[in-house]
């Protein structure tokens, strides 16, 4: 178990997490937040911690959508939830055998070198197995917020499950008594998405 101490950040996965799951979406149109997702963010932002997306876009090297509709999708997440003190994008497929694509490590720790935190003091907020393992990877904490598409060995698995996203800003706001990581900094911002 992780000790008490204030997260450096709190490292979001996308679909299933902060927006719905559409899957391969390259519709601004379609982006509807999750439930409780505009507040959890808020929350955390009023507290000062930074917060970041971490997310696999294979349909980018599937053909599926393109780059570019990519981050017009992005674009409206932050029109919706505000924007983000880091973006890290994996836009490989399984196949690729990159070290980026959750559950490698990669978008983790990317997503820590852009705020200028260790890993180990982010927090990785996800739907799936697969947000689980990158955080384990990376020596990050790792909550799980469970949908109708997590499978049962996924929740067995994870090591933190919260309810939903107001439930795990609560946690993570509770810590905020423990020691204090570096800063963040900050220039991170001005360095925009970071795409592999």
């Amino acid at each position: 178990m992780f000790e008490k101490r204030r997260p450096g950040a709190v490292l979001f996965d996308r679909d299933g997490t902060l927006i719905r799951d559409v899957p391969y979406n390259g519709d601004p149109a379609l982006v509807e937040p999750m439930p409780g997702a505009m507040d959890a963010v808020a929350r955390l932002r009023r507290a000062d911690v930074p917060v970041a997306v971490v997310t696999n876009q294979s349909g980018v090297a599937k053909g599926l959508l393109s780059a570019d509709e990519m981050d017009q999708v992005n674009a409206r997440v932050e029109e919706l939830l505000g924007p983000f003190d880091a973006w890290a994008i994996c836009v490989h497929d399984d196949a690729d055998g990159c070290t980026c694509r959750k559950p490698a490590p990669g978008l983790v720790i990317r997503a820590a070198a852009i705020l200028d935190v260790s890993p180990r003091d982010c927090v990785v907020v996800g739907d799936i197995g697969r947000d689980m393992d990158a955080a384990r990877a990376a020596g990050a904490r790792g909550i799980l917020v469970p949908t109708q598409q997590t499978r049962l060995e996924e929740v067995e698995q994870a090591a933190e499950v919260a309810d939903d996203l107001t439930d795990v800003v609560d946690r993570v706001l509770s810590d905020m008594d423990g020691p204090v990581p570096a800063a963040s900094a900050p220039w991170a911002r001005a360095l925009g998405w970071s795409r592999w």
